[in-house]
């Protein structure tokens, strides 16, 4: 076995070198040994469809490796666990490296050592000289590594031979803007100290509630790319916005970058006669001093950095409150319902106070749960309007230690702004987690209220961007915020094709359903008790709208009662956090992700996470649901959530679903693509039980689930028209080893209709029965005759069939099967009963003896035409004293 590796803390010349070997060796692994540097990390998140396979080097058997390729290092001590087999007898070592050669270096058997800029510029030439062609995006990983070691070809250490290579790399169709995007240039000793300066002057100041930094220096000369230092601190620090203003020699240079729409830094560089675009800008001052231009740009921020953000832009809507005459027990039940810390009171439509959980709490403690709760509210508080600045809030909030501002228009009040509120606007909406080690594949990361009309626009079709711009307008049309959310937003983050949208209102989402479908020419299905809708539009395609709305469960494991509720309230009611990202499609904020719960960062993190601790409690499918995500998104389920999941198994909430919900599950996790590593964490958790006690993955039918996954792919590749129910196949090879009577429980536990347990159930026990046959019937001679094989799988579905292929240890019998299914059950007999009948065969037993007597014939190849049915029937009817035909 031939295996390619490189160094620990590879860059980008080890990975683009590792790919130009991977054309030299065609058959060889290629592993990391270990980590990766911060930049190609990045670069592996976001553009995974770039990389070639890669096998973890803990999965690599040592005694398998004949020959070792090493790129871009000599050090033994420096490549891992592959350091173990160095001097093994008989094992080849091709190194190939630009660095000089130490006494300790690895002593090779193959390869190439010579000084150039990269190693990926020695093994490009090999591949010019062997003819070997690159695609483009094996081209753009070699130029990368070339790029990153010569300091995109300027470095002294460059040579001829790197530029020649880069220059076919090109060719080959390298792509430059993703060189350009992750190769920057070190660091000079000026522009080292510059940095130094400008972070140590680094302040960020909230302007209008949008969180700028300014950094400042002066500079006795000259010092080049403050537009590289602009990006590398806005990444160093995770900057909203920035700009620097430095002073060299007799003039004032300024770079601004920012990430959010309410910061146009090219509108402001032009008041400084500069320009740029609305997230990258710069200018050139010539006659005003530093201070001069720090004030100005002060000035500026304070006039054009929009939107004010108020309690309007805040406030959830609309409000829970509580009526005056209730007592503290039950106060505590509806902050318990609707998960609340504090509620307004209100008196014949007025609100009077507002009662915190805190003091329910400690009114409890004293034995007070029978008196009224507006003896103990909070009379005084602040009555904000939706005109109320942030910064207003944010005083009353923090030095008032707050929690809760209720918004009036007029008299009435329209919503309300809590701490939490306030804290997640100022942070982004990020849960304080450490970062990833290695970010996922393809997500590009956007904090709460950013746009991500980018990733829109490169990963959706036209169609599907065309349709969310006619329901944004809809939306306007009718002052109603709209949103589209769940796994749309989810995979749409993740790079992941899913044209499946669903969408939410906060209003009335039947009246916005009923508007679209009537500007489309479609129809609408609606379900006014849980404020849903299905739009059906002309090509027959479908929407689901739901008006915002939460969910509360009076008991573990029964259906939610559903009531009107804010868009935060309605994403608080899903499952996990990377469910619940909102994607406004209005058009004043089309593109904006609203993130309340920390979703993309659970992205980020690869985690499946529930929103709080009694998630499965309340809906123990979850527990499924949590499962499948993990398997489909190559996720884990995140330590906290796995604990739930077994304290909820425990509690054996699982025994109060009902069947039919249960068999939704499993059936939607059966239907995955590769459902055996989710099976396998189902029995891990324990959750094979709750569809029968005796269920149990065992190797038996872990290999029939696996072999039901090899046939099943066979299946599909046939191209046929016949439908087949694959969970139906996964779920017989996982209940193997359950007898009938067992089976036949799990069937009713899981409330199967009818026709499914006659489909699964009672096939599969004259299947058993057959396969038994069949298989006494090999072991008396090899050959079986096609007319036999027809008429023991004739009337057996095609999920038995492939579950009998699967089930068997027997190769002839999988042959056997294959045959019947793609060719003996089309097989027809020419002749039918009038032909008969035409012959001067009477109505009778014979009739039927004769017919399948024709068909045997024609699978065994006794007749091939029509003529000779009809010549074989004469005999068969002319077969004078015979009381049957055999």
């Amino acid at each position: 076995m031939d295996v390619i590796t490189t160094h620990v803390n590879a860059d980008f010349d080890c990975l683009g070198s590792m790919v130009a070997a991977g054309r030299l060796y065609p058959d060889a692994l290629i592993s990391f040994p270990g980590s990766q540097e911060k930049g190609l990390r990045e670069f592996i998140s976001h553009h995974p469809g770039y990389l070639p396979p890669l096998t973890r080097a803990k999965d690599i058997h040592l005694d398998a490796i004949t020959r070792l390729i090493i790129v871009d290092c000599q050090q033994a001590t420096r490549i891992g666990r592959f350091a173990e087999i160095i001097g093994r007898p008989g094992l080849e070592v091709h190194v190939f490296d630009h660095h000089p050669t130490l006494e300790t270096s690895i002593r090779p058997t193959g390869g190439i050592i010579r000084p150039c800029g990269s190693v990926s510029t020695i093994l490009t030439g090999l591949l010019q000289e062997r003819g070997i062609t690159l695609t483009p995006e094996e081209a753009t990983l070699v130029m990368l590594g070339i790029h990153e070691d010569t300091g995109r070809l300027l470095f002294l250490p460059t040579t001829a031979d790197d530029y020649r290579a880069a220059a076919w790399l090109l060719e080959q169709g390298a792509r430059l803007n993703l060189v350009s995007d992750f190769i920057s240039q070190e660091l000079n000793a000026q522009q080292v100290g510059l940095l130094n300066t400008l972070l140590k002057n680094l302040k960020t100041t909230s302007f209008n509630g949008v969180n700028i930094s300014i950094a400042h220096a002066s500079c006795d000369s000259y010092i080049a790319d403050i537009a590289g230092l602009a990006h590398l601190m806005r990444d160093m620090e995770n900057l909203d916005a920035l700009f620097l203003v430095v002073a060299m020699e007799n003039r004032t240079y300024l770079v601004a970058r920012s990430r959010v729409p309410e910061v146009n830094v090219g509108e402001i560089m032009r008041r400084f006669q500069g320009g740029g675009h609305a997230t990258a800008a710069s200018a050139t001052v010539h006659d005003l001093q530093l201070k001069q231009v720090l004030k100005k740009l002060d000035e500026l921020l304070r006039l054009m950095v929009t939107p004010q953000i108020t309690a309007g832009d805040l406030m959830s809507s609309p409000v829970k409150t509580m009526p005056t005459g209730i007592t503290i027990a039950e106060a505590r039940d509806l902050l318990t319902r609707y998960n609340c810390n504090a509620m307004p009171v209100i008196d014949s439509g007025r609100m009077v106070g507002i009662l915190s959980r805190k003091t329910v709490e400690k009114a409890l403690y004293h034995d007070l749960g029978s008196s009224l709760a507006s003896e103990f509210m909070h009379t005084e508080f602040m009555r904000a309007t939706p005109a109320t600045l942030l910064s207003d809030i944010q005083e009353y909030l923090v030095e008032g230690n707050r929690r809760f501002v209720p918004v009036f228009d007029g008299e009435q009040l329209s919503g309300a702004v809590t701490r939490t509120d306030l804290l997640r606007h100022m942070y982004g909406g990020r849960r304080g987690q450490p970062e990833a080690l290695y970010d996922l594949n393809s997500l590009e990361l956007s904090p709460k209220n950013r746009s991500i009309t980018g990733q829109i626009n490169r990963r959706l079709p036209a169609a599907t961007i065309s349709l969310l711009h006619e329901l944004g307008k809809i939306g306007d049309e009718l002052g109603l915020a709209v949103y589209a959310v769940g796994g749309f937003v989810r995979d749409l983050l993740l790079g992941v094709e899913n044209l499946d949208l669903d969408l939410t209102v906060e209003g009335d989402g039947i009246f916005f359903a009923e508007r679209f479908a009537a500007s489309q020419g479609g129809r609408v299905r609606s379900h006014p008790i849980f404020g849903t809708a299905v739009v059906v539009l002309p090509d027959g395609s479908k929407l689901d709208v739901a008006s915002t709305r939460l969910e509360y469960y009076d008991s573990p494991g029964v259906l939610p009662t559903v009531e009107r509720s804010s868009l935060r309230h309605d994403l608080y009611r899903r499952d996990f956090t990377i469910n619940t990202l909102a994607l406004s499609i209005n058009n004043n904020r089309f593109g904006v992700v609203t993130d309340y719960f920390g979703g993309q960062q659970d992205l980020q993190q690869r985690s499946v996470r529930v929103l709080h601790n009694l998630s499965f409690v309340e809906d123990p499918t979850r527990v499924f649901r949590a499962i499948r995500f993990e398997q489909r998104l190559a996720f884990r389920i995140a330590p906290h959530t796995e604990n739930l999941i077994r304290s909820a198994v425990r509690m054996k909430v699982l025994e109060k679903v009902g069947g039919t919900r249960l068999l939704n599950e499993l059936i939607q996790i059966l239907n995955e693509r590769e459902p055996i590593g989710a099976v396998q964490r189902m029995a891990m958790l324990g959750l094979l039980p709750f569809i029968h006690p005796n269920l149990k993955l065992s190797p038996e039918n872990e290999r029939g689930i696996s072999e039901s996954s090899r046939l099943l792919t066979w299946f599909r590749l046939l191209y046929l028209d016949d439908p087949c129910q694959q969970w139906q196949v996964y779920f017989l090879a996982l209940c193997e080893r359950l007898k009938s009577e067992e089976f036949e429980e799990a069937c009713q536990r899981l409330t199967m209709p009818g026709r499914i347990i006659a489909h699964v159930f009672g096939h599969r026990r004259r299947a058993l029965v057959m396969l038994e046959t069949l298989q006494r019937r090999l072991k008396r001679g090899p050959h079986v005759c096609n007319s036999d094989i027809y008429n023991s799988f004739h009337g057996l579905p095609l999920e038995i069939l492939l579950y009998l292929a699967a089930r068997t240890p027997n190769e002839q019998v999988r042959r056997y099967v294959s045959l019947y299914i793609t060719h003996l059950r089309h097989v027809r007999r020419g002749l039918d009963g009038t032909a008969l009948r035409e012959l001067g065969l009477q109505p009778g037993p014979r009739f039927s003896d004769i017919m399948k007597r024709l068909l045997d014939a024609r699978l065994d190849g006794e007749v091939t035409s029509i003529e000779d049915e009809r010549n074989l029937a004469r005999k068969l009817i002319g077969a004078a004293g015979d009381k049957s035909v055999a």
